[in-house]
């Protein structure tokens, strides 16, 4: 069972683009929880406590997110925050095997590989998480991303880690769809 320090929810709602045209409203939700890293401090070749670990964060943080997104969830994305005294590896071993499972469950399916992303910091480090479609993999349109940090995480023995919705693409979008066979 995971030791969790803390989870909060990040809800936002974009009306214009970044030049301040008007566009459909896009809602963006991330859900974060630090908790303890259980492998800290030691190389392990066995990653297992941290996909268990993933797999119940996502249990419990993804139906929340949806649930606060408001509408159907059409891309997501997830990411990780590795405090200082733990290795990448770690943080891939939280948001890789089996997060991607009860995300796709919340969401209704999803073919797509989730995008994802992994860094080392400490208290304070941002980190961009990536979203694309859910469903479609070349919709250029939905490649977007959300910058996230925790003021007071990841401490150097905790891992932070991020899960996203969002209910359509990039405010404005223009990029189309690319070819399936690149």
């Amino acid at each position: 069972m995971v030791q969790t320090r803390k989870i909060a929810f990040l809800r936002e709602i974009i009306e214009t683009d970044s030049h301040g045209e008007p566009c459909e409203p896009v809602t963006r939700v991330a859900a974060l929880a630090v908790f303890v890293n259980p492998l800290v401090g030691r190389f392990e070749a066995d990653l297992t406590p941290l996909f268990d670990i993933g797999a119940e964060l996502g249990e419990r943080l993804a139906g929340e997110a949806i649930a606060l997104l408001g509408k159907p969830p059409v891309s997501y994305g997830k990411a990780a925050i590795v405090g200082v005294n733990g290795d990448f590896e770690q943080g891939g071993g939280v948001i890789h095997p089996r997060l991607g499972k009860p995300m796709r469950e919340a969401a209704g399916g999803g073919r797509s590989v989730i995008a994802s992303n992994v860094k080392i910091g400490g208290p304070g480090t941002w980190i961009d998480m990536p979203l694309g479609h859910k469903d479609d993999p070349w919709s250029f349109d939905h490649f977007d991303t959300m910058t996230l940090g925790v003021p007071d995480g990841p401490a150097p023995d905790e891992i932070a880690m991020f899960l996203g919705y969002a209910d359509s693409g990039r405010p404005i979008p223009r990029c189309g769809r690319g070819p399936v066979n690149v």
